[in-house]
């Protein structure tokens, strides 16, 4: 069973085309429009990474990053953003497996996500 990777972001664009993208290199995808609509997943350990934008309306990246750390839900993150700053880039690397500015290498992305999945 492939792997199933969890896009949030509220530019659904960018949903679209990282959904396209990662169904394309042979991943399952679930998108998600903001962060709470992910917390509202009834099952979300069954999602094995996620790519998440950092600046959403709501709860941010980050926000989301620390609530699933708090239910001790230890799923690799892939930080993406269209902001790119010192302390974002900087607080991003702390927390994630990998850090995107907007826009990013589609090769990069994959790397990323292999590296996040450790081979599962």
């Amino acid at each position: 069973m492939s792997a199933v990777i969890g896009i949030v972001d509220d530019d659904v664009l960018v949903l679209r085309a990282l959904k396209r993208l990662l169904e394309g290199a042979g991943f399952a995808v679930k998108t998600f429009g903001s962060a709470e609509d992910f917390l509202g997943l009834e099952n979300p350990e069954t999602i094995n990474c996620l790519v998440v934008d950092i600046h959403m309306p709501g709860l941010s990246g980050f926000d989301l990053q620390e609530r699933l750390t708090n239910a001790q839900l230890l799923i690799p993150i892939i930080f993406i953003t269209a902001n790119d700053d010192a302390p974002t880039r900087e607080r991003a690397r702390k927390g994630g497996v990998a850090y995107f500015p907007k826009p990013f290498e589609a090769q990069s992305l994959l790397e990323a996500i292999a590296k996040a999945l450790g081979g599962q």
